[in-house]
């Protein structure tokens, strides 16, 4: 009889010790998890307060910098040196879910193909441009259009001058930059990156007008 209490005593001992061992690692694994979420949160809620000036003293390399494998042209003849382009490359090829794109023109292909690499994995690309700009040589545009990203244009007298870029709603690039190759390595330009809400919210609006104001069935 003594032997079975003892028994008794020994298993449920062991399942107390048990017991704690995986409370503990309970406590541990919640600690972890929700250190894991405040870190996710707290990057999410990150300011970005950035300015990018142009020129560039050399065309960043697009493959180096957001390429899948990278550069492997030893005689690649673009920089594999950080610098405003490049760092325009990281935020556009950050986008998750959109790309809202209203800017005057667009004649560089790197960035054009940009667009249509993010259209390709079904992120929401919408562009609004000048209606003036759509055939001039370089243009982009019926390059997008081939592959069913929709362009609007402002088919007016007046120009479309606006130059900015809106990431997933949350990131906003504004300033006098146009997307042309003579933008990036000839004139002397800028683009501010910010995801202010209020900011940002502001230019959503403008662009939701507009992208209504320039719908052909409107015009």
């Amino acid at each position: 009889m003594t032997s079975r209490w003892i028994k008794v005593g020994g298993v449920a001992l062991a399942c107390g010790v048990v017991s704690e061992i995986v409370y503990f690692l309970y406590k541990r694994f919640r600690k972890r998890r929700w250190q894991y979420q405040d870190q996710s949160e707290s990057e999410s809620r990150k300011e970005i307060e950035e300015v990018l000036f142009f020129p560039d003293s050399q065309v960043a390399c697009k493959n180096y910098f957001i390429g899948e494998y990278g550069c492997d042209n030893r005689n690649c003849r673009f920089t594999h040196i950080p610098n405003s382009l490049s760092r325009l490359y990281e935020f556009i090829a950050s986008a998750e879910k959109s790309l809202d794109v209203c800017v005057f023109v667009i004649c560089c292909a790197e960035l054009a193909d940009m667009l249509v690499e993010a259209q390709r994995k079904n992120i929401k690309v919408r562009v609004i441009c000048d209606d003036e700009q759509v055939d001039i040589t370089g243009s982009q545009i019926w390059k997008l259009r081939k592959e069913g990203i929709n362009v609007r244009t402002d088919s007016s007298s007046y120009l479309m001058h606006h130059k900015f870029l809106i990431v997933d709603g949350s990131l906003l690039l504004n300033g006098s930059f146009n997307w042309t190759r003579q933008a990036i390595s000839g004139n002397q330009e800028n683009l501010m990156a910010l995801n202010n809400g209020r900011i940002v919210t502001l230019y959503r609006a403008e662009f939701e007008k507009l992208w209504n104001k320039f719908n052909p069935r409107n015009q």
